[in-house]
């Protein structure tokens, strides 16, 4: 379950919580000297990043029937515009009319770590409200460090299936350095393989890769639909760029003040909540695997078969066997989307017989692991943004092991888990160039923020607090569960996004849908 602010949309994959890792190595010292070194010089001016602002893209075919491809190019270090460059794939579908163009219109599903260019090409190019596809063009760029655009790179494959399977409900010191063990193994792979990029694929670097590619596009201000932590960066880009900021829709929020064990423990009561909701609703149905008792009662089921399976794992019909870690990601994968629940009763059916083949699945859906053993770079790619993001939420197992109590009282599922999975930048090899902070971007155009009552991934406070920091936001509430809104069956929802993406018409602050 090695997881913890992993914030995609739902239309991406049905997943659920993220990685949270660690690690020290010799050579995470000699990054933590670079990225320090790199955060006291001042970031290039505009003049001095003329030639990246002055690039042109060179479209073209790349596969993908009405899709173009191209690359942009940006410094890998922003205080250094002569030294190294990164090369970013992006990705458009023209407006498809009628009516006026109004230009480019960004979108990133989260993560970080999840691919922008397979999120476009994938859903968002074909599956948002045909209004908008109509009037903007359609453009996305995979963040630096993720997917095509140098990607961040840790393990091969059976080592991360190792790493996927580490209990993280220690019962002893011994299994608490095992734990501790795994994300050094992690971070060292990290430091090994992607040791020039590490430094620098923190977020303020990904919101000024945006701006260097609206201007490419030749747009004079960026139009922009955040999910999830793709919230968090388009936060970033109006807080570093307010006079370029279009109009930004933020769904399924990040509040950015918050320390990340902060951060950690609210998700962990996200899911809890996801989890109490889906409980009710199995107890209606016919053979839930959870019974037809309260929400408390499933929750002390559900703990007893993890239990049973950090002993006794359920066979698969694979070399991996079903364990407490893999069965957990499982249950939390499904729990972000209200549509996967159906699924997760058959899993849980199955696993509780003697089959563990389904929740198997569901795990290797959130990791993004493919039939043949390998992974995309996504678990790596999150590691690397939020350890630079943030300094670590916990430093030693004695920590963690103080903390437990709160995450336990958060969550009574998850709760012990989910506190080992935040032993996660503690000794990263590159030191955090972020920190917490209210973000106000004073001067920005009005901005759009979302929020889901029930949203387990991203609590519904989270999108309050934002809209309150930010001195141009407002609110728009979504009654219900699952992660993010718009898109996903509320017309209330998307009839408020599209006037604002259309029209410039913002909704009324604290407007409420179902």
């Amino acid at each position: 379950m090695n997881s913890a602010r992993l914030l995609r949309t739902t239309a991406v994959v049905l997943s659920a919580f993220g990685l949270l890792v660690a690690g020290c190595t010799d050579g995470g010292t000699a990054l933590s000297a670079s990225a320090s070194a790199s955060a006291a010089r001042a970031v290039a001016s505009t003049e001095e990043l003329k030639a990246y602002y002055g690039q042109r893209l060179r479209w073209r075919a790349c596969g993908v029937p009405d899709f173009e491809c191209s690359t942009l190019r940006v410094p890998l270090d922003y205080t250094e515009p002569d030294g190294h460059q990164v090369k970013l794939a992006v990705t458009r579908i023209r407006a498809t009319g009628p009516g006026k163009r109004l230009g480019s219109l960004h979108v990133n599903p989260g993560g970080p770590g999840g691919s922008s260019v397979g999120f476009l090409q994938g859903y968002a190019g074909v599956g948002y409200p045909a209004p908008v596809r109509a009037r903007y063009d359609m453009v996305a760029v995979d963040p630096r460090g993720v997917a095509r655009s140098e990607p961040v790179n840790c393990l091969d494959g059976p080592a991360m299936d190792a790493y996927t399977q580490i209990d993280q409900t220690p019962d002893n010191p011994r299994e608490n350095d095992l734990v501790a063990a795994s994300f050094r193994r992690f971070a060292a792979g990290c430091a090994k393989r992607s040791g020039r990029i590490l430094p620098h694929v923190s977020t303020v670097e990904a919101a000024r890769d945006m701006d260097i590619l609206r201007a490419a596009l030749g747009d004079r201000k960026l139009h922009y639909v955040g999910a999830s932590y793709g919230t968090f960066l388009g936060a970033t880009y109006a807080e570093l760029f307010p006079s370029r900021t279009g109009r930004l829709v933020l769904d399924g929020a990040m509040d950015p003040s918050l320390p990340t064990a902060e951060l950690n423990r609210d998700q962990t009561a996200g899911f809890q909540r996801a989890f109490d909701s889906f409980a009710t609703d199995c107890a209606r149905r016919p053979g839930c695997p959870l019974g037809t008792g309260t929400p408390t009662a499933a929750a002390a089921r559900i703990k007893a078969f993890f239990a049973r399976l950090d002993t006794r794992p359920v066979p698969t019909g694979e070399s991996r066997p079903l364990g407490e870690a893999l069965a957990t990601t499982g249950v939390l994968a499904a729990l972000y989307d209200e549509s996967a629940w159906p699924l997760l009763r058959d899993a849980l059916t199955r696993a509780m017989n003697g089959d563990g083949a389904p929740l198997l699945s569901l795990a290797d859906s959130y990791y993004e692991r493919r039939p043949d053993g390998t992974y995309s770079n996504l678990m790596y790619a999150n590691a690397a943004v939020n350890c630079l993001d943030q300094p670590p939420a916990f430093t030693s197992p004695a920590e963690v092991t103080a903390a437990v109590p709160s995450f336990e009282k958060a969550s009574s599922v998850f709760g012990e888990g989910l506190a080992w999975a935040s032993l996660n930048c503690a000794q990263w090899p590159a030191k955090a160039t972020g920190a917490p902070h209210r973000i106000e971007a004073r001067g920005a155009a009005p901005i759009v923020v979302v929020g889901t009552t029930r949203d387990p991934a991203t609590p519904y406070k989270w999108a309050e607090a934002l809209a309150d920091q930010l001195a141009s936001g407002t609110l728009l509430t979504y009654e219900g569960d699952g992660h993010t809104a718009y898109g996903r069956g509320s017309d209330c929802v998307d009839s408020a996004i599209n006037a604002y993406l259309l029209d410039g018409t913002v909704p009324a602050d604290g407007k409420r849908c179902r």
